[in-house]
């Protein structure tokens, strides 16, 4: 996979949550047909391509959901609360190996995060 474009109505915004809140470099910033994109990943990795329009692609009940990573789900909720970040959903633990929680973006697309023990 390359990456999964998000169509955004505020670029700032979700420029923000990604990169701000979640971290995510910012691999490149440019403008094509008159749109501004921001591509969000590490190098070698899938990105998160953000494209400011009013047009979406994909929306929050196309039931998409973007996964990443994290240290620890306690950590985690208390960092984004700090944030004004709020959980959506969780967390959950289907299993002994497995915890994630969700958040929304800007736009409310479903962002889990999730640790693996």
């Amino acid at each position: 996979m390359n990456w999964i474009t998000l169509r955004v109505r505020d670029l700032e915004a979700s420029l923000h949550f990604y990169h701000q809140i979640l971290g995510l470099p910012v691999e490149r910033k440019f403008e094509s047909r008159g749109r501004q994109i921001v591509m969000l990943g590490t190098a070698g990795q899938p990105k998160i391509e953000l494209i400011q329009g009013s047009d979406p692609a994909l929306t929050p009940e196309s039931g998409v959901s973007i996964g990443f990573e994290v240290a620890s789900v306690e950590e985690s909720i208390a960092y984004l609360q700090t944030n004004g970040i709020s959980v959506a959903r969780g967390p959950v633990a289907p299993n002994p190996h497995l915890q994630f929680f969700y958040i929304l973006d800007p736009d409310g697309f479903e962002v889990q995060l999730a640790e693996h023990r």
